[in-house]
């Protein structure tokens, strides 16, 4: 299984609406994809902007490309997004999940 990170900061005095784009437009899209395992929505405020973190699970970096795209690692950004980002960050980071049995 792989998680993947994004990452983006927003003004705090945009966070609350773009946290329920977020949920009511990203979240569904990610849990949509099949190979998708979950995926949640992470903030945290610092100062006057407030941090927002998209932690997914997906079953490979095929279903992953299937998704986002080439090169697996370009973050892909909605179209409200510009309206709200400081910086459109260009890329996610990915790891390997380790399973018990």
């Amino acid at each position: 299984m792989i998680a993947r990170r994004w990452h983006g900061i927003v003004p705090k005095a945009k966070a609350d609406p773009y946290r329920k784009l977020m949920l009511d437009i990203a979240i569904p899209d990610y849990r949509s994809v099949p190979g998708n395992r979950g995926a949640w929505c992470l903030q945290r405020e610092e100062g006057e902007v407030v941090h927002f973190e998209m932690l997914t699970f997906w079953d490979d970096l095929a279903v992953i490309e299937a998704f986002a795209g080439t090169p697996v690692d370009k973050a892909k950004y909605y179209d409200f997004d510009a309206d709200f980002l400081i910086e459109m960050e260009p890329h996610v980071l990915h790891f390997e999940v380790s399973e018990t049995p």
